[in-house]
């Protein structure tokens, strides 16, 4: 599983002139690749969205359980990720169950990167509110701290290409268990949730850091799955305050240079 580099680099080089201290110089920078990645579940094609060409089958299960299509990871029983002429498709086989539904509501539309409410047709479908979060994690301040700081070594791809945002999953030692990377901070946030429950990770034994906004999708995908912290390297939306609010998640935004604040239920960050 996870091999889905071998299609297509998740970088490519390219000559370019740069200004620089008052004249050009030429000089060869990487650039991250994106590409479309179509989710296909018992051979309906359900979405397509543009994503780094790494790590697709975390990214299938992850994106498939915050947007409702599963509900457990058990319901998931095969997935492969196949070259095709556009880009890659994800191929999944889930429970006759869950497949019903998509077969009546099928959705086969385009989602632009890191699209957080792509195939959603009404407002029901967007605005989902997930049933509140049970975690009962307690996490330091300098935990947070300390595991943001520890997440710049596991951006490789960032490191490379400047271009891609980064999601971590993170022990209440501050020691980082997995991260993953996307040119879409949704994805991103996917991937690290799908490589988690495939390893046998438990999402109430820890919390999750984002570089980025914490925009409504990030804590919709949050609560979806029982995380009961989100730390974001940027500001938060009103709108994603009110839901933390209402799921009980513990939402953190501004979290950089040993400080951060909390927006909502800080009764799990402790001095």
């Amino acid at each position: 599983m996870n091999d889905s580099a071998r299609f297509v680099s998740t970088h490519s080089g390219f000559r370019v002139r740069r200004w620089e201290q008052d004249h050009f110089i030429e000089r060869d920078e990487n650039v991250a690749e994106e590409i479309p990645v179509a989710l296909v579940y018992n051979g309906l094609p359900h979405v397509v969205m543009m994503a780094s060409p790494s790590d697709l089958e975390d990214f299938a299960l992850g994106f498939s359980l915050t947007e409702g299509v599963l509900r457990d990871r058990s319901e998931l029983h095969a997935v492969s990720a196949v070259p095709v002429e556009e880009g890659i498709e994800v191929r999944m086989d889930i429970d006759l169950m869950r497949y019903l539904p998509l077969e009546e509501q099928r959705r086969n539309l385009a989602g632009r990167t890191g699209c957080g409410l792509c195939g959603a047709e009404t407002f029901a479908q967007a605005i989902r509110h997930p049933s509140p979060v049970t975690s009962r994690i307690e996490v330091s301040a300098a935990a947070i701290n300390a595991a943001f700081a520890a997440l710049a070594p596991s951006q490789v791809l960032n490191a490379q290409t400047g271009a891609v945002h980064g999601a971590a999953w993170v022990g209440a030692d501050a020691v980082i268990r997995c991260a993953r990377e996307d040119v879409g901070r949704h994805n991103a946030l996917d991937k690290t949730i799908g490589a988690v429950l495939t390893s046998g990770g438990d999402l109430n034994q820890g919390f999750a850091l984002i570089t980025s906004r914490a925009s409504f999708e990030m804590v919709q995908k949050a609560a979806t799955v029982g995380i009961g912290l989100l730390a974001a390297i940027s500001a938060p939306t009103a709108l994603a305050i009110r839901l933390a609010q209402e799921t009980g998640v513990t939402l953190v935004g501004f979290s950089r240079a040993n400080r951060f604040n909390i927006y909502a239920h800080p009764e799990r960050v402790t001095a």
